[in-house]
């Protein structure tokens, strides 16, 4: 009887009981718009668009985000003006782009190093090139190494190359890894399954930057997979969305997600 009274008296004064706390944990959802776009979005509701692009065999997705993380200077990586809010008057929002990789002198480029937070949110970079000949042929690339409620998420944009030790040492400690396999212009299959290897994420690899059907500009995903254990592999073709709870516990070994992509229509026309 005691022990129910408080319970009440707790509830008057606002003060909710351990045991009438919600059970929900905190989780983060992870949507892919096709090739390294994606959106992350945690449990307050802020939401971060990753290497946002306008190839047209993907739509037009209205994607809202709070603030742009951009790996490099391409275009299929480097178009914010395509987010819902950005495109009216980009020079407005320049604040919430933060570009890995931005212009130096003449036709150089040159690394912007970032080590920041927004909100419950961190983010960095870390300098890594384009090709497998130190930017020579495609120039440079930033990792991005995300953290937020309590996961870790790590998007290699345009990755050309293996990584080095101390490569993978300061990336640290990761859950989720978005990684390109297409190769051609980025690392190619068996190229991603040795990064994998060095970087062992803890809980998801979602593959991107590969051929699909109506773009195949750059090879399937086939190479990366061949081989992957089948209980290891999971394809969920009619949802763009993931969904990653913050407490999720380490399985044997990484799932592979393979998302769909999601061709939006485009917003109806104001009457």
């Amino acid at each position: 009887m005691i022990r129910f009274a408080s319970a009440a008296l707790l509830a008057l004064i606002g003060v909710a009981p351990a045991l009438a706390q919600d059970p929900a944990a905190k989780q983060a959802t992870l949507r892919w718009y096709g090739q390294s776009f994606f959106q992350l979005q945690d449990s307050t509701g802020q939401r971060i668009a990753i290497d946002p692009h306008a190839i047209p065999t993907f739509g037009t997705p209205r994607v809202k985000a709070d603030f742009v993380l951009i790996s490099h200077l391409h275009d299929d990586h480097n178009q914010p003006e395509v987010l819902d809010g950005f495109g009216d008057d980009i020079k407005k929002r320049e604040g919430d782009i933060y570009r890995g990789v931005i212009p130096g002198k003449g036709n150089k480029q040159e690394w912007k190093q970032w080590n920041e937070k927004r909100g419950p949110i961190k983010f960095r970079t870390l300098p890594t090139f384009h090709d497998a000949q130190m930017g020579i042929q495609r120039g440079r690339n930033a990792v991005w190494i995300i953290e937020a409620d309590g996961l870790v998420f790590c998007h290699l944009g345009d990755l050309g190359h293996d990584l080095a030790p101390e490569q993978v040492k300061a990336i640290g400690k990761v859950d989720v890894l978005m990684i390109p396999v297409g190769g051609i212009y980025t690392i190619n299959g068996e190229t991603a399954k040795a990064v994998v290897d060095k970087i062992k994420p803890r809980l998801y690899v979602l593959p991107m930057h590969y051929g699909v059907p109506g773009y195949d500009d750059i090879l399937g995903p086939e190479e990366f997979l061949d081989g992957q254990k089948p209980e290891n592999v999971k394809k969920m073709p009619e949802t763009n969305e993931l969904v990653i709870p913050a407490d999720m516990k380490t399985p044997p070994a990484p799932t592979i997600v393979m998302l769909g992509w999601k061709k939006a229509e485009p917003p109806a026309k104001k009457k």
